[in-house]
């Protein structure tokens, strides 16, 4: 069974639930004129809410993608990562360059995730 959740402006499903495994859309920071660290921080924690209320936490995310505008400030997105995850409940990710996400936007983050169980 395919369940979608928290539709988005007609245009997608924050989270999408299929066989409990959460496909997370694209989050953006609802803050853009924070800097890379907070913007990171403000998505990691639009993750953590998505994923509670999903039914799963931080500890379940199996895989992240990352877009980020700048690799030049990889350094400070990595320091909010650090924060978020602890070193036994890393998931695999990969981050690549992009040119532009929108208007003030640093990064966008995709993620899959368990559900707990």
């Amino acid at each position: 069974m395919i369940n979608r959740v928290l539709p988005y402006e007609g245009l997608l499903h924050e989270v999408v639930e299929h066989n409990g495994v959460l496909y997370i859309g694209g989050i953006v920071p609802e803050d853009t004129s924070l800097d890379m660290a907070g913007q990171a921080s403000d998505v990691l924690g639009q993750l953590s809410r998505l994923l509670e209320a999903q039914g799963s936490d931080r500890s379940h995310v199996l895989q992240v993608t990352i877009f980020l505008t700048k690799l030049s400030e990889k350094a400070a997105f990595n320091a909010a990562w650090k924060a978020f995850f602890t070193e036994d409940t890393l998931p695999a990710r990969a981050a690549i360059g992009v040119a532009d996400l929108g208007p003030g936007v640093k990064l966008e983050m995709t993620a899959i995730a368990a559900r707990r169980t």
